[in-house]
């Protein structure tokens, strides 16, 4: 395809019989200029179908205000709330995002990571702490600055805004065991490369041991994130005698799916098995009946990674790690286990 004559700065100037500089500032500070002269500039930028060039003006400014996000998945809701208060935040201090999902997996993180910043992103927002410190050095060595969000370690030399997923699953299986629950179990994201599945089951471990529960006959199944997943996974673990009471998830999309799937068995929850989630989703309020999860402030800790990020940016300093507070959505799915 032939490249078209595109129209230039000087063209819209002298569409609008104005100069150059009063194109650039009704387009980049339009509170400068009187509201008269803004639309005739914009009527002609519309006439003649200008846009600015981004790349020059990344080169002039050493900066292309574009940041980059590489999120585990897109095919579920787990990420979709905390990433859009993220745009909108990213949004409103005049950048671009860049989203790439990995899929799970640290290779194509790595390759998306490096593309992002062959693209010219002026900082990273990453999920979890788990890839390789090769990663994190190429990074430091291109000057690019990135915080991690969904999780949060204490003292670590990365920037963190999140929550601590090991001491959020140790709460609601406290809060299960208090319920007089003894024979538990778990349905657990895979842990493998996912510091936030590998710290959830070790919060539950974590309940189990302290609450004085053999820990040897804690059962647990991995699964990936989806309902049908979640499904399996649970009639798996019916298998087992005695069969659990309390089945902990990794995530709400796994126990939905095990909800669901001990319906179509003929099991009532919480009646004859309590079920108990994990992030607090919109399907986490909708399902029958409605999931006790955890509650992840999504929107806070997006907006508050944005922040952080933009500080980044303009200061060219270290920014303070935040932890964020989780609490217990308590609604029908976990109750007293049944008695015999």
């Amino acid at each position: 395809m032939k490249t078209p004559n595109l129209p230039t700065l000087e063209d819209v100037a002298r569409e609008a019989h104005v100069s150059t500089a009063t194109v650039s500032r009704c387009l980049n500070l339009p509170d400068k200029v009187t509201e008269k002269t803004q639309k005739r500039v914009m009527a002609a930028v519309n006439l003649l179908g200008y846009s600015p060039n981004f790349g020059a003006q990344a080169l002039a400014a050493k900066r292309t205000n574009t940041i980059g996000a590489v999120v585990p998945t897109l095919e579920n809701a787990i990420f979709a709330r905390g990433l859009q208060a993220f745009q909108e935040e990213v949004t409103r201090n005049g950048a671009t995002l860049l989203v790439a999902s990995s899929s799970y997996q640290q290779k194509l993180e790595e390759e998306q990571i490096r593309s992002l910043v062959a693209r010219g992103a002026d900082a990273l927002l990453l999920i979890g702490d788990n890839r390789s410190e090769e990663i994190y050095t190429f990074l430091k060595k291109r000057g690019v600055p990135w915080v991690i969000a969904w999780n949060f370690q204490d003292g670590s030399e990365h920037c963190f805004v999140g929550f601590d997923n090991r001491s959020s699953a140790k709460e609601i299986t406290d809060k299960a065991i208090n319920l007089g629950h003894t024979r538990i179990a778990m349905i657990a994201g895979m842990t493998r490369g996912n510091d936030r599945a590998r710290d959830r089951l070790r919060g539950v471990e974590d309940a189990i041991i302290e609450g004085g529960l053999p820990i040897d006959s804690f059962n647990v199944i991995e699964a990936q994130y989806s309902f049908a997943d979640g499904g399996d996974a649970m009639e798996a673990l019916l298998q087992n005698e005695p069969r659990p009471t309390v089945v902990i998830c990794g995530n709400d999309i796994l126990a939905v799916g095990a909800i669901k799937r001990l319906k179509s068995l003929g099991l009532n929850v919480p009646e004859d098995i309590s079920i108990t989630g994990f992030d607090d989703i919109a399907v986490a309020s909708v399902i029958e009946p409605e999931l006790t999860t955890v509650h992840v402030p999504h929107r806070a800790m997006g907006t508050k990674a944005a922040e952080s990020l933009l500080k980044m940016i303009e200061q060219d300093d270290p920014v303070e790690s935040q932890q964020l507070d989780t609490f217990i959505a308590e609604r029908q799915s976990l109750t007293s286990p049944p008695k015999g």
